[in-house]
């Protein structure tokens, strides 16, 4: 299975997990956090994006092997979201 976003093929073939994030500036430092965590203090810290993570790595790995989309909105990581989900519902 392949999901097409803009000009890009993702596989969906030997994902060990996909979810939704956000990325953030928290004084200098940037990190991937939750959408739970961000309604709950987003207003303390510098948003950056909304990104979709489709990690392939092994577990017990501790190198990363995943790729990322980012969105400027919740709304638009919603979309994709749902979108790559019917994949999975077929």
């Amino acid at each position: 299975m392949v999901y097409k976003f803009k000009d890009e093929e993702i596989s969906l073939e030997n994902l060990t997990r996909l979810y939704g994030a956000v990325v953030i500036d928290m004084q200098g430092e940037i990190a991937e956090m939750s959408l739970e965590w961000f309604d709950l203090y987003g207003d303390k810290v510098a948003f950056k994006a909304f990104v979709l993570v489709f990690d392939y790595t092994p577990v017990g790995e501790n190198v990363r092997d995943k790729k990322v989309l980012s969105f400027e909105t919740k709304e638009e990581l919603i979309e994709a979201m749902s979108e790559v989900a019917q994949f999975f519902q077929k």
